[in-house]
């Protein structure tokens, strides 16, 4: 199946066919669960250029999230200038970024929110706490969205009223997606000095994120509450794009609630360890959007 996807996405260069079975080994290790939605739901031609994009983005988040804040913002502007020259070139010596110029050339929105992508890493490198809902928004809107988007741009609508809905709704997947992040991560986040819970619910509730107790409970099921929010907002996004994306797109939203579901049963024992989603009702998600897919 991988063949054929590299030959429908006109990857037929034997070095590039290489660069992205790296990127789709590297991808099924840190997104296991994603990547197998994406090989069984969407279109083979698309795939790659979805492994590129993933892969793109975990690379720069692995980059810029070692030392201190100067070491980050280091490696994120030698990094850029790496990205930037191979999107200018259409090569580079990295495996990677030669999947990314090829995907940017079969798919040219790619470049701009590349753009936006790493203009938002210069946020995601130097933020240390997150004063409250606001600056959730802001750092939602200026470094989670544009990261969503190098994918999510792949499966967009071509007419602008409707890709206007769809990135609003994508918007406010990503913020249910970055809360429960936070709340997964947090006994991780908490070791290595910077979480993402908003300081003034934290205040607010009394919570001692370094253990588990009631005020913490109360902490994660209010954002709890408030990621399911936003997921309820962005049920209509599957409809927005085309019949061959739905299933994929819906298995996305789905895994969310399964996401939040692992999250509330876990509450305040997210101080010590993080949570995860059921893999049995993970997979039965996918077999049964697989199955809707054959239908249709």
């Amino acid at each position: 199946m991988w063949k054929r996807a590299l030959d429908r996405a006109g990857v037929r260069e034997p070095q590039l066919r290489r660069d992205y079975t790296e990127q789709r080994r590297a991808v099924r290790r840190f997104a296991a669960a994603e990547y197998a939605a994406a090989r069984v739901l969407l279109p083979a031609a698309l795939l790659p250029h979805v492994v590129a994009a993933v892969a793109f983005m975990h690379d720069t988040d692995d980059r810029i999230d070692r030392g201190t804040p100067d070491d980050r913002a280091a490696a994120l502007a030698e990094w850029d200038g790496l990205v930037r020259k191979a999107l200018a070139d259409g090569d580079s010596a990295l495996p990677v970024l030669r999947c990314l110029a090829r995907t940017a050339e079969r798919h040219p929105d790619v470049r701009a929110h590349v753009d936006e992508f790493l203009r938002g890493c210069e946020r995601e490198v130097v933020w240390r706490t997150i004063a409250d809902d606001e600056e959730l928004g802001q750092y939602v809107q200026e470094y989670s969205l544009p990261a969503l988007m190098l994918t999510a741009c792949l499966l967009a609508p071509e007419d602008a009223p409707t890709r206007a809905a769809f990135t609003e709704g994508c918007h406010l997947l990503i913020r249910a997606m970055q809360r429960i992040d936070f709340l997964e991560d947090l006994s991780e986040d908490v070791r290595a000095g910077r979480h993402g819970v908003c300081a003034d619910a934290v205040a607010r509730h009394g919570a001692d994120l370094t253990r588990p107790g009631p005020a913490l409970g109360r902490l994660v099921e209010e954002q709890a509450d408030r990621a399911a929010a936003d997921l309820t907002a962005a049920t209509p996004l599957p409809s927005l794009v085309a019949p061959e994306h739905r299933p994929f797109v819906r298995a996305l939203v789905g895994v969310q609630d399964l996401r939040l579901d692992a999250v509330r049963r876990a509450g305040s024992s997210l101080a010590t360890r993080p949570s995860n989603p059921s893999a049995p009702a993970a997979a039965l998600l996918l077999l049964r959007e697989l199955a809707r897919r054959v239908r249709d």
